[in-house]
């Protein structure tokens, strides 16, 4: 995801904004800063409701679900890889220390 992106959501994890106060500590055109949450709003990621001139997003409940349901399934295997490595290089350490001796 893309650092701007990364930004406005994490700054909607405090709490609903408007599009002004997400804009606020970015140094780029307002246009990028909607287009960016045109982005998110289309991913579902964000919502947003307007009243009267001013447009506030928040983030969807229960959207970040499926990737944390994803990166769960990862991790038994990430980690067997990461035991056979650990594995390998414990034999290789001391099969190296052995021809050090």
């Amino acid at each position: 995801m893309d650092p701007t992106r990364r930004a406005i959501v994490e700054r909607l994890s405090r709490g609903p904004a408007s599009v002004s106060e997400l804009a606020a500590p970015f140094d780029v055109a307002m246009p990028t800063i909607v287009q960016h949450l045109k982005a998110l709003e289309a991913g579902r990621i964000v919502a947003s409701a307007k009243v009267g001139r001013v447009r506030t997003y928040q983030l969807v409940p229960g959207a970040f679900g499926p990737a944390i349901d994803w990166l769960g399934r990862q991790r038994p295997p990430a980690e067997r890889q990461l035991d056979r490595l650990t594995a390998l290089l414990t034999e290789t350490a001391k099969s190296s220390e052995g021809e050090q001796q």
